[in-house]
């Protein structure tokens, strides 16, 4: 079992998600860069758990057919 995220973190990647969907995909590396280019995020952790979140919602996304 993972950590619980924070609730400004899955409210933001559900905002990004439902906004830009379609550039992410289930590989962390290129989800890091995409959100490079969304949004500027000071932050290296904040970024990395944020890049996280969507990788795993995506891929929770594509399991379910949605």
């Amino acid at each position: 079992m993972g950590r619980i995220k924070q609730v400004a973190i899955k409210t933001l990647g559900n905002e990004i998600i439902e906004v830009h969907g379609k550039k992410f995909s289930e590989d962390f590396d290129k989800n890091k860069e995409v959100l490079a280019t969304i949004k500027d995020i000071k932050s290296k952790k904040i970024r990395n758990v944020l890049a996280g979140y969507i990788t795993k919602e995506i891929q929770r996304i594509n399991k379910s057919g949605l």
